[in-house]
């Protein structure tokens, strides 16, 4: 078996042009570890300071919004003289990424959000979103978002050096916790839109996919508009139309996944699915309901990036999903792992195969869970998802989600060195349903045996 330091060597050379030659701390913390997930304590805690200290005084210097947010708050980056000095860092409500203006104040509002200067661009009147998203892009600006039930998006401006670095962790995380099972000669399916027909994040996030594998198919090939989606999320007459309309094509999407399923098994091919699980479960509920079942065994692992809604009606648990995959697929649970992570962020909290607690990235990332007044909970206790994220380079990403979560200090199973989240995310009451699967879920399917809204 190859030993666990090859097998990260061999993931970065096939990562180099993701990887920064001038690497900022938090940039280090992600590239030099072996294993991100199992650091020693002492080293990732250092790790991490470098990484925070440095992230928040660039941003402190650098963008007046959030120079200004601290001054209010009264804090600079002399205050932050140890980790235990990290709740004094103000954090952002990820509502607020939801704020923007329409029309050419769109981009002045991307502008306050931005560390740096923002490329300029030449905006018409009739550019919607995707118009001025995509004139950032050709200008070396990543904007990417998601979305909630009320269709309101969530957008973050990147530039290419923190998509770069986004990219990179997401591979690392996965293929770090995958160990030793991945290999480049391996095909594979992403069930997301095109990473390079759309700026819906989790499609866009996986473009690292086709670099680190010999051959990826994309389940849903076409553009995917913000305006689109916008209204597929919508449960007005508007929106279930136009979910009506996509219903066809996510019924060639299965059929074509089934084939590709078939075809790997005859030829005895090593395959991995990435992305929204509902997609897989409509696939693996066709194949039961057909009586036809696959027996991968090892030569097949699956990474998924939560929505765990099905139906309207129903939501399914990761354990259950697991299960599901081992019946009609035949693929082990400990190769069924899911992925925790949000367009605000670059950090990824990724299930170990031993007890699927999702371990956090601790060398740059920083996760609190706090109560209604900003404070830490104790380990264990409920609370909401916040995080500092060290690789945020153009743009604070010091945020508190509207997620509810558990944390541990560290995994009762596999003890890996890093704190964990309990396996099951949820969003906290009063929160709408957000997340580029659900956006997917809304957008590829009406129906599909279940009721929708």
């Amino acid at each position: 078996m190859i030993e666990k330091e090859e097998y990260i060597k061999k993931l970065h050379s096939y990562l180099k042009k993701y990887v920064a030659s001038d690497p900022t701390p938090g940039e280090e913390a992600l590239y030099k570890p072996v294993d991100i997930y199992n650091v020693p304590k002492k080293e990732a805690e250092e790790y991490k300071y470098k990484s925070i200290k440095y992230i928040f005084k660039h941003h402190y210097e650098n963008n007046s919004f959030y120079h200004d947010y601290c001054k209010e708050n009264n804090v600079s980056p002399d205050d932050i003289k140890s980790i235990e000095d990290f709740n004094k860092i103000p954090l952002i409500a990820d509502k607020f990424f939801k704020s923007y203006p329409e029309g050419r104040e769109f981009a002045m509002w991307l502008a306050t959000l931005y560390t740096g200067e923002l490329p300029s661009i030449v905006i018409k009147k009739k550019d919607d979103h995707d118009g001025i998203i995509n004139k950032f892009r050709e200008a070396g600006l990543v904007v990417t978002y998601s979305s909630g039930t009320s269709g309101k998006h969530t957008f973050i401006p990147r530039s290419q050096r923190t998509f770069n670095a986004a990219e990179y962790a997401i591979a690392k995380s996965a293929i770090t916790m995958l160990y030793p099972e991945w290999e480049y000669d391996i095909n594979g399916y992403l069930l997301m839109p095109h990473p390079f027909k759309t700026n819906v994040f989790a499609g866009k996030v996986c473009g690292m996919y086709f670099d680190v594998i010999k051959d990826v198919r994309v389940a849903l090939e076409r553009e995917l508009s913000a305006d689109l989606i916008q209204q597929a999320m919508q449960t007005n007459l508007k929106g279930r139309v136009i979910r009506y309309a996509m219903q066809r094509e996510t019924n060639k999407i299965i059929d074509r996944i089934i084939n590709w399923l078939r075809k790997n098994d005859k030829e005895g091919n090593k395959i991995s699915f990435i992305g929204a699980p509902f997609l897989l479960y409509f696939v693996m509920e066709k194949l039961e309901k057909d009586g036809e079942y696959f027996n991968f065994g090892r030569k097949g692992s699956i990474v998924t990036g939560g929505g765990w809604k099905i139906y309207e009606d129903k939501r399914i648990s990761t354990e259950d999903f697991r299960k599901k995959v081992e019946e009609i697929l035949g693929i082990p649970q400990e190769l069924c792992l899911d992925l925790y992570g949000m367009v605000e962020g670059n950090g990824w909290m990724t299930q170990c195969p031993e007890g699927h607690y999702l371990h956090v990235p601790n060398t740059y990332y920083h996760v609190r869970v706090i109560d209604e007044n900003g404070e830490d909970v104790a380990y264990g206790e409920k609370g909401r998802f916040a995080f500092l994220d060290g690789l945020a380079h153009s743009y604070p990403g010091f945020i508190v989600s509207g997620d509810e979560v558990r944390m541990y200090e560290e995994c009762p199973v596999c003890h890996r060195s890093t704190p964990v989240l309990a396996p099951e995310v949820k969003r906290a009451r009063g929160s709408e349903m957000r997340g580029c699967a659900e956006e997917m879920r809304r957008v590829l399917s009406m129906d599909m045996g279940g009721a929708d809204a």
